[in-house]
């Protein structure tokens, strides 16, 4: 039999065992606590921040409501309105055919499938030409780019692909490759424009660059052989024009010297007979008059110009026996010598 004492100890280090390891933990009110996480939230949802060359657009339960400026906003939180921020200042840029991997002073491109399913194009005179281009445009209508058409972007790189098959598809390689680059780059912007704008896309197309035209890999060498011989006919069609342009000027000079210079020499001779005639009429009316006086005179001008040419004469009277002593005969034989 156990005592009363040891039943009372037995008592205790029950209770002692099975309260063992309960703690009385204090309650924390939850209330509080959850409104302020709420309260947080909301504050943190309210508030949101347009760069200086965004604009935000505002939707309310996936409707649009309105359109706000750069700066910090307010809107109804908790996912009531949310915020499409979209560019309208940048300049944005679309890229066909190849993609930019690293952009810096030495920018890295790849090309992949999809890539050469771009570029490649049937030119007009049905030869396959692997273009490369580039569309940087704006947005300037935000509502419209984000909620006229499903994915504008993606359209918008579908409208600007087929646009351009259509521009080279007009035109020889030879064009595309040379002379026709900017033509063709004038006619794909005023296309996307008018497309732009039957869409609503809201963008405005600023510049079409083509920025290499190749043809495909395999054919390459043999192209870049008839695209040499091709520029050596040019080099030497231009140099056979230059050098017609040079002659035919100088020869039509030439001609146009020696007609101006015979007609001289006919006014000249012309002008020389009429004054011959002229002065042989006053002569003639002067010896109509004086026939003997003029005789005279003609003689001595005749002699007058003839005797200077004659060199030196010696006149002898006949009654002269020796002339010897007169002549100098050394000077006279030096000319004949």
């Amino acid at each position: 039999m156990s005592s009363p004492d040891s039943e009372n100890v037995e008592e205790f280090l029950r209770n002692v065992f099975r309260n063992r390891g309960q703690r009385s933990t204090p309650r924390l009110p939850i209330g509080p606590i959850v409104g302020i996480a709420v309260a947080l939230i909301a504050i943190q949802s309210s508030f949101y921040t347009i760069d200086p060359e965004e604009v935000g657009v505002v939707l309310r339960f996936g409707e649009y409501v309105r359109t706000t400026d750069p700066g910090l906003h307010l809107r109804l939180p908790f996912g009531i309105e949310r915020v499409r921020k979209v560019p309208v200042q940048r300049q944005l840029k679309e890229e066909f055919g190849f993609r930019t991997v690293v952009v810096g002073q030495r920018s890295q491109y790849a090309r992949d499938a999809r890539t050469l399913n771009e570029s490649l194009m049937l030119t007009g005179d049905l030869n396959i030409a692997d273009v490369e281009w580039i569309v940087q445009y704006k947005v300037v209508d935000p509502v419209k780019y984000l909620f006229q058409v499903r994915d504008a972007r993606e359209t918008f790189r579908d409208v600007c692909e087929a646009v351009m098959r259509s521009v080279i598809g007009d035109r020889s390689v030879d064009e595309v490759l040379t002379a026709g680059r900017q033509d063709a780059e004038d006619q794909a912007v005023t296309s996307l424009e008018l497309l732009c704008e039957q869409y609503d896309l809201g963008i405005d197309v600023q510049i079409v660059a083509l920025q290499d035209v190749n043809p495909p890999d395999p054919v390459k060498p043999s192209f870049n052989e008839v695209n040499q011989a091709e520029q050596e006919r040019e080099t030497l069609i231009n140099q056979a024009q230059a050098e017609l342009n040079r002659e035919i000027p100088k020869a039509e000079g030439e001609a146009k010297a020696r007609v101006q210079s015979a007609q001289g020499y006919a006014i000249d001779r012309v002008n020389r007979a009429e004054g011959e005639a002229s002065r042989f009429e006053a002569l003639y009316s002067e010896y109509r008059r004086a026939p003997e006086v003029t005789r005279r005179r003609m003689y001595l001008e005749t002699m007058a110009t003839v005797l200077p040419d004659v060199g030196k004469t010696v006149i002898v009277d006949e009654s002269v026996k020796g002339i010897l002593p007169l002549l100098d005969l050394n000077s006279m034989t030096k000319g004949g010598q």
